[in-house]
């Protein structure tokens, strides 16, 4: 069963009509979702880029190196030289990759 039980036509103009697929190509919505959240003062947001779930995976996997390497210095009370340039190693590539993709 729908939970929806009433339907609304609408008519509207060429500009109008490329207005709306245009906010839907930016919000990643289709046109109902998109006209039901304006109706109900949903805040549109843009749709996020493609890259950005690559882009939290690794900054996710990133993360868990450089918190094990913090867990390894705390065990053995001391990290050398090239663990903290690994670690940094680490962070300016999320960094750049942050970068690209905004």
């Amino acid at each position: 069963m729908r939970k929806r039980e009433k339907f609304i036509g609408l008519w509207l103009s060429e500009a109008e009509y490329t207005h709306l697929l245009k906010q839907c190509a930016l919000s990643g919505l289709n046109t109902s979702a998109l006209l039901r959240h304006s109706i109900m003062n949903v805040d549109i947001q843009p749709k996020p880029p493609d890259t950005y779930a690559a882009l939290l995976r690794e900054l996710s996997a990133i993360g868990n190196n450089v918190n094990q390497i913090a867990c390894w210095a705390n065990a053995t009370k001391g990290i050398s030289k090239a663990e903290i340039a690994e670690a940094a190693t680490l962070v300016r590539r999320a960094w750049r990759l942050v970068k690209e993709t905004l």
